[in-house]
Parts: C-alpha cells; sequence; structure tokens
C-alpha cells in the first residue's frame, strides 16, 4: 500500500469513528459549530482572498494557454462579497431545523407494542468536487449540521484555496470529535476513497457525466451523482412574451458557469417572429453568442447549431435555440437531450404548463420562472451539498434531508413472536399514529 492510499484509508477511519460521536451531539452543539464556521470565514477573509489570488493566477495562465475556459476560471474565482455571501449561506445552513431525531414514522402493532421510524445521519460522506472552493465549506456545513462526518476532495486547480478554507473550519470547530472533516489533496486518493465501503457510507461526486459514472463503475460504495446541468426553457405560444425574454436573459446571463444556467431554449413557432428579435437584441447586448436552427438563422444572425449543440452544456455566454411546432415536440426533445437537472416552461396556459411539468423527466422542473431558481439556498434548504439528477435516495437540490437515513426503533413489553404464530395467532393491530419516540431528550 502506498502512502497516499494508507494516509486516506487512517482518514477514512478517523472519520468512522467521529462519526458515531458526532451522530449523537445535540442540535445545540451542531448548530453553535456551524454559525462558527460563518464567523471565521469573514474575520478570515484576508487569509482566504491571498489563497485564492494564488489558485486563480495559475488557472489564469493555463486560460491564456487554451486550457482552461473563463467560465471555470469565474467558478474558482473569489471576493470579498462572495465570502460574504458563504458566509450568509452558512447561517442558513445553521438556522434549518434539526434533521435528526425526527419521528417520520409511528405505528402500533399491538398494545404497548409501538414502532417508531427515526431520522438518523448517513455515517460518512466522501466528496468529490472541482474549481469551486465555495463547495467545500457548503458541504462541511451540511455535513456538520446533519451529525455527518465528510472527506473532501476538490480539484487541485483550487489547491491553495481548499486548504486555507479546511483549515479555518477545523480551527471553528475545535470543539466537535476530532476526525469529522477531512481533506484529501491527491488524485492517486480518489481511488482508495472508492474502495473504502466499509468506512465510507455514501460518495458524492460533482463533475461531468462521464467522472460520476467513472466513479459508479469503481465502487461499490452508494453514489449520489452531481452531473453537468444541461437545463432548457421552452416558450409556449401563450406565452408572455416580455416575461419569457426576461426569464432567458436572466436564466442565461445571471451566472452562466453553474449548472442551473438555460442552454437551450425552445421556441414555439408561432411566436418566433414576435419574440426572436427583440431577445436576440437582449442577448447581444449581454455578450451572449446564439446558435440556432435553420428558422432561427432566417431571422436574426446567429451560428449554425449542430446536433452537438442540443447536448452541450457551455456553462459560458453561448445559447442554443430552436424552434418547434408544438408542447409535445419540446417534451419529447428535452427527454431526448435533457440531463435532468432542471427544465422551464413559459406560458400562461395553466394546463399546458400542467402537461409540461408532469411529463418532462426532470429533478425540478419549473414554471414561468429561471432555471436559476434550481438551487439549495433558494430553495429554503440552507445549502446543498450537490444537485442529484438520479432518482434514488434525494433528487434535485441535496440539503440536510438529503444526508439522512433512518432507523427502526421498537419499544415493547415482554412482547414475543410466537404469540401471533399458529392457530391460536393474536392479530397484529397495524394502526398508524401521530406518536413521537418517547425518550427523545435533548442531547450532551
Amino acid at each position: 500500500m502506498n502512502d497516499s492510499a494508507q494516509s486516506t484509508t487512517e482518514k477514512a477511519a478517523a472519520a468512522e469513528a467521529a462519526a458515531l460521536q458526532l451522530a449523537n451531539l445535540s442540535d445545540t452543539t451542531r448548530t453553535n459549530a456551524v454559525m462558527q464556521i460563518a464567523d471565521e470565514l469573514e474575520a478570515q477573509k484576508d487569509r482566504i482572498l491571498d489563497a485564492n489570488a494564488a489558485d486563480v493566477e495559475r488557472a489564469t495562465e493555463k486560460l491564456e494557454a487554451g486550457e482552461y475556459s473563463k467560465a471555470f476560471v469565474d467558478r474558482l474565482t473569489l471576493s470579498s462579497s462572495k465570502i460574504s455571501d458563504i458566509a450568509e449561506m452558512v447561517r442558513s445552513v445553521a438556522q434549518q431545523e434539526d434533521p435528526l431525531g425526527k419521528t417520520l414514522e409511528a405505528r402500533e402493532l399491538d398494545t404497548d407494542l409501538n414502532l417508531f421510524k427515526l431520522s438518523v445521519p448517513l455515517g460518512v460522506i466522501g466528496t468529490v468536487f472541482e474549481s469551486r472552493p465555495d463547495a467545500l465549506v457548503q458541504i462541511a456545513a451540511l455535513s456538520l449540521k446533519s451529525g455527518n462526518a465528510v472527506i473532501l476532495k476538490g480539484g487541485s486547480e483550487a489547491a491553495h484555496s481548499n486548504r486555507v478554507l479546511y483549515e479555518i473550519i477545523e480551527e471553528a470547530t475545535a470543539g466537535i470529535p476530532s476526525g469529522w472533516a477531512q481533506l484529501i489533496e491527491a488524485r492517486a486518493d480518489v481511488a482508495t476513497l472508492l474502495e473504502l465501503d466499509e468506512s465510507v457510507d455514501l460518495i458524492m461526486p460533482r463533475g461531468s457525466s462521464a467522472f460520476v459514472e467513472y466513479v459508479e463503475q469503481h465502487t461499490s460504495i452508494p453514489v449520489l451523482g452531481h452531473t453537468e446541468g444541461l437545463c432548457h426553457i421552452f416558450i409556449d405560444n401563450q406565452a408572455d412574451l416580455q416575461m419569457a425574454k426576461e426569464v432567458i436573459i436572466d436564466a442565461k446571463v445571471q451566472y452562466p458557469a453553474v449548472c442551473n444556467a438555460v442552454e437551450t431554449v425552445l421556441l414555439h413557432q408561432d411566436i418566433t417572429e414576435q419574440l426572436l428579435p427583440e431577445l436576440a437584441t437582449g442577448l447581444k447586448d449581454e455578450g451572449v453568442t446564439i446558435r440556432g436552427d435553420e428558422t432561427v438563422r432566417r431571422l436574426i444572425t446567429a451560428t449554425e447549431a449542430t446536433t452537438d449543440d442540443w447536448s452541450s452544456e457551455y456553462g459560458d455566454l453561448i445559447l442554443a435555440i430552436k424552434t418547434v411546432d408544438s408542447v409535445d415536440a419540446a417534451i419529447n426533445h428535452i427527454n431526448s437531450y435533457g440531463s435532468k437537472h432542471t427544465e422551464s416552461i413559459i406560458t400562461d396556459d395553466a394546463s399546458t404548463a400542467h402537461e409540461f411539468m408532469r411529463r418532462v423527466d426532470a429533478a425540478s422542473v419549473f414554471h414561468n420562472a429561471s432555471t436559476r431558481f434550481a438551487d439549495g439556498f433558494r430553495f429554503g434548504l440552507g445549502a446543498e451539498v450537490g444537485i442529484s439528477t438520479g432518482k434514488t435516495h434525494a433528487r434535485g437540490p441535496v440539503g440536510l434531508d438529503g444526508l439522512t437515513t433512518y432507523k427502526y426503533y421498537l419499544k415493547g413489553d415482554g412482547h414475543r413472536v410466537g404469540t401471533y404464530a399458529g392457530e391460536s395467532a393474536e392479530p397484529f393491530t397495524h394502526r398508524d399514529t401521530d406518536s413521537s419516540w418517547p425518550w427523545a431528550i435533548e442531547l450532551n
């Protein structure tokens, strides 16, 4: 075993030990620690910015060499205001209701024999993410609030930023069981992490579909994948055209480098001539390059869209526009090319909106709203560890509840299974109740 593998294995073991203690800390203790993280982020802004500047300088050199995109560098870059926003997001996590110890279900099996289903932490979460240093803070804060230990692996492009942010989190949570948060840095550590199915309970990769697929194929640990966001907005022929223009510009321009930015707009052919020229002017004023089908190019100046454009997540000021002849055609296009992330329809027709929302296969489907709302903070979840485009365990922006599982508690009074077997068996009552686990007490 090489040194890197051994180091990662030891860190996972430490996280596993810490998780058992962390799960039994009170909400007050966990919340105070998360609040302390927010305070330290603001208090140590200069330290964070200095570290980030080193990462951005190196990334800018690679941008100039054509190795990185501008969107990639934008995701990497921190500012004083962005650090304040991150701290506010961390406080929002702290202020969320405690996700642990909730009685999710209660059922009387028989007199004085009661079953309770309670929420508990997952245990140890392994995360692999790229370029955005704020992801490290969000994931750590959500893990701590939900009583989980976490192993963090950021991209090498953000190495200085991630190291300093991790150190600040460690300093801010000195009273929390040692080892609850671990940082691994070498690429080889990822391969080792994926083998640690006895210590790690969930792997959360954030990156391309190819990367998430690689992780899924190389581990037996459950995977909650945050993949690319190929988001669409369909403009119906019953849409408010001014609203459509404003929503599209917001969804593309407000922050084009993120996964919930719109990449393809589908225009109903009946309103294309009315909307497209004004929309194109607004987009071009914001520096957006348009790639369009034949109909689009007859009406405005645009680059020819190819089949590849319908399946591209640009993460930049580029927008593909296609005309369709019906809501059915829009739905079929989205279900063929979309990444099951976030889709939106602009229409004043409620029945069309309902049909679109019911038939489109995506984690989030919106009506008359920008795709940029697909976000844990905006959903009121405090923050998110990622946006899951899968359908099991958790879907969409994953907040605190997505980091919990459950266990069953059964409380009896000397009950025996034999009583309920054979010809003289007593019947179960199997009666759902609104009771809560009776021994729910404030932990230390």
